[in-house]
């Protein structure tokens, strides 16, 4: 995983060097700098001024979204907000997700991506709108001028608890897959999934169809959770999957203990996790440039990592008897 990122970039210049779309998603896939701060745009903005508590919508903006929440969404989130078939839009669940980010994330998000799988999102006054409902829904007080686009990015919503990213309590997790094994299952596929957004647009991406010869559950697979849908999920997987490799007890492949107890062990998972989150908020903007950027630290994440603990030892397939070393 250390060098797909250039392998990608290499590739993409062979097969689509004349095009302009291109051009620009390699120069972004090489600007490497700052990987561990501001990969994403988002996250280098300013910090918001005002929060949710202060009356940022009407009440006549969140009738108005009520009114597309009822057509579009209540089916997947519930009559009352509660969350059915999709999650929770109001109470803990639902703040502990988005605790302090910007309200302009949540529009964009339902306006990038929902009703999910529908032919078309939402508008961007609806998406506004329904945030305003959802804001009312949630409890936070209605003011006397409406949520407008403009002012999204200086509104925050509220800072909750959250649980640790890595290591924040006691696991009841048993190892049966050693560290190389579990690297291997998950977060080398989901990373090469969220890379190749660099050589390939998720929106483009049709699943061929399988009645071509017979049923293959992973081709099938493949065709269910496609396009954009499929990078949400590895960012996901590989935010998820990181504090694994903080499981007591878990051996690397050549048989040594995963130094799990070592600060720059557990400084790196988190960055795993970190850059995985920063993937996902990338993949729910929908834009290409912005998942070329996330790129970046995924792949300085995973190099540090590796340069003190994998690459010591041998590529591929060996055991590389110097890896996992437990001095300082």
């Amino acid at each position: 995983m250390t060098n797909l990122a250039k392998r990608n970039v290499g590739r993409e210049s062979e097969g689509r060097g004349a095009g302009l779309r291109a051009v620009r998603r390699t120069a972004a896939a090489l600007l490497c700098a700052g990987a561990l701060t501001g990969a994403f745009a988002l996250t280098a903005r300013a910090q918001p001024s005002r929060t949710v508590a202060d009356g940022v919508y009407t009440a006549g903006q969140a009738a108005r979204g009520a009114e597309v929440y009822r057509a579009q969404c209540v089916t997947c989130h519930g009559e009352a907000l509660e969350g059915s078939v999709g999650p929770p839009l109001a109470g803990d669940g639902f703040l502990s997700v988005w605790s302090a980010l910007p309200v302009v994330e949540l529009v964009d998000k339902i306006h990038n991506t929902m009703p999910l799988q529908a032919t078309a999102p939402l508008s961007r006054q609806e998406s506004i709108d329904l945030t305003a409902y959802i804001l009312e829904g949630g409890g936070f007080p209605a003011g006397a001028a409406e949520l407008s686009d403009a002012a999204l990015a200086d509104i925050a919503l509220p800072t909750v608890a959250t649980a640790s990213a890595a290591g924040g309590g006691d696991l009841s997790v048993v190892p049966i897959a050693n560290l190389a094994q579990l690297m291997r299952a998950i977060a080398f596929p989901a990373s090469n999934i969220v890379f190749n957004v660099q050589i390939k647009d998720p929106a483009d991406d049709v699943p061929p169809p399988t009645a071509a010869r017979s049923f293959d559950f992973v081709e099938w697979g493949a065709t269910v959770y496609p396009g954009w849908e499929a990078i949400d999920l590895a960012a996901l997987a590989i935010a998820e999957s990181a504090p694994l490799f903080l499981v007591p007890g878990r051996r690397c492949e050549n048989g040594r203990p995963v130094p799990v107890d070592r600060a720059d062990w557990r400084e790196y998972t988190e960055a795993v996790v970190e850059a995985g989150r920063v993937a996902y908020r990338a993949s729910q903007s929908r834009s290409v440039d912005a998942v070329i950027e996330a790129t970046d630290q995924l792949n300085e994440a995973c190099a540090s990592c590796h340069e003190v603990y994998r690459d010591v030892g041998a590529e591929g397939r060996g055991v590389g008897a110097d890896r996992c070393r437990q001095e300082p």
